[in-house]
């Protein structure tokens, strides 16, 4: 789910990479390096997650920006729980998919996204928050973080009641109803992969634990037991190169479509996001309209000027989320068909090394067999 690339102050939009994370007690250090278009200088910075928080509340604070409501922004994960004590399961349960691998790495990747697709975007991307965030080696102001229009809307008690409220375009009803089905088959598609990938993961540790018993089987005196011994072991190396290839049809399960599910899941609840702020907009227009109807004529005036502002703005949030809603839907289509593509590739690789592994211990089984 990327735009075409274009510069954010003066940075190479691709080179942006989340390259490691690196432990600290309980604070996980992200690197972020990145590369400028002319010279190729290279910058290498260390954020933690608060650091993009703070990059992620620069971009919905631009108030001044025009339709900046109806923008889908880019979602940032979840804040890791990280702590020495942390179980896996609590940060699968937390995280899905970016709190399996190695070194937090399918986390490094999906917070490396979330920068590209933040700089890529046409009006996120003129923010001067992201020289800050990926050139200055000192962390970005830690000053409190001040209420903008998006958390005032969230924290707002009739939430509830607009997110149902009818909406007077078919087209964004309709967007609204898709997207409240889509996300929950999303969420119950990734929940049901995430239990395919620890199955193998399980299959393949108990292939370890069959293999290295395989070891125990010795035979020193005995013709019988010797022969016994050798097929054992060679069967051991079997197990083994099995147990291999479901850590690597795992691995590539979190990596193409594993990573692809979370992104996806994560952009629908962007999208409904965005939905509901145009809702409370709609509101806001729909009680500007009924209190110029009801204003006393000492009062009609600005009640009429209130109403054409709440108009003015609604239809600007309505433009921009029509463009950014088919952007979107592009977009994942594209970057669902691309983890689809690689992870077949990856899958038919795998098949492939363990098939020509297995065929070398077939030849040796049966040049065992003649012994």
């Amino acid at each position: 789910m990327a735009e075409n690339a274009r510069p954010v102050q003066n940075i190479n939009i691709p080179s942006i990479r989340v390259s490691e994370a690196m432990r600290s007690e309980d604070l996980l250090l992200f690197v972020v390096k990145s590369q400028e278009l002319s010279g190729n200088k290279e910058h290498r910075v260390e954020r933690t997650f608060e650091d993009f928080e703070w990059l992620q509340h620069c971009l919905f604070t631009q108030d001044e920006v025009p339709g900046l409501q109806g923008i889908i922004f880019p979602p940032l994960p979840a804040k890791p729980a990280y702590s020495q004590s942390n179980l896996q399961a609590k940060l699968l349960k937390q995280l899905g998919f970016l709190a399996m691998g190695e070194d937090w790495k399918p986390y490094c990747i999906a917070l490396q996204r979330y920068l590209q697709l933040g700089a890529a975007h046409s009006t996120l991307g003129t923010n001067t928050a992201w020289h800050s965030f990926l050139t200055v080696t000192d962390p970005p102001g830690k000053q409190r973080l001040r209420k903008g229009l998006f958390s005032r809307l969230s924290q707002a008690v009739e939430g509830k009641w607009k997110e149902n409220h009818k909406d007077v375009d078919d087209f964004f009803q309709s967007e609204r109803d898709d997207n409240l089905t889509l996300t929950v088959l999303t969420r119950a598609a990734a929940e049901k992969f995430i239990e395919v990938v620890l199955n193998e993961q399980k299959i393949a540790v108990a292939c370890g634990h069959f293999s290295t018993s395989l070891h125990l089987v010795t035979g020193q005196e005995d013709p019988v037991l010797v022969a016994f011994s050798k097929v054992c072991l060679k069967l051991s190396e079997v197990i083994d190169i099995v147990k291999k290839n479901f850590e690597s049809v795992a691995e590539n399960n979190i990596y193409t479509l594993g990573l692809a599910f979370d992104l996806d899941l994560r952009y629908q609840e962007a999208e409904r996001e965005m939905l509901f702020r145009r809702t409370c907009k709609l509101v806001e227009l729909e009680n500007a309209n009924r209190n110029a109807e009801k204003a006393k004529s000492i009062k009609k005036p600005t009640m009429e000027e209130i109403k054409k502002t709440a108009e003015k703005e609604f239809d600007h949030i309505s433009a921009v989320a029509k463009l950014e809603i088919e952007k979107f839907h592009r977009m994942r289509v594209e970057a669902f068909q691309q983890s689809l593509v690689q992870w077949c590739e990856s899958q038919l690789s795998t098949a492939r090394e363990t098939c020509a592994l297995l065929s070398q211990q077939l030849t040796a089984l049966r040049l065992l067999d003649t012994e």
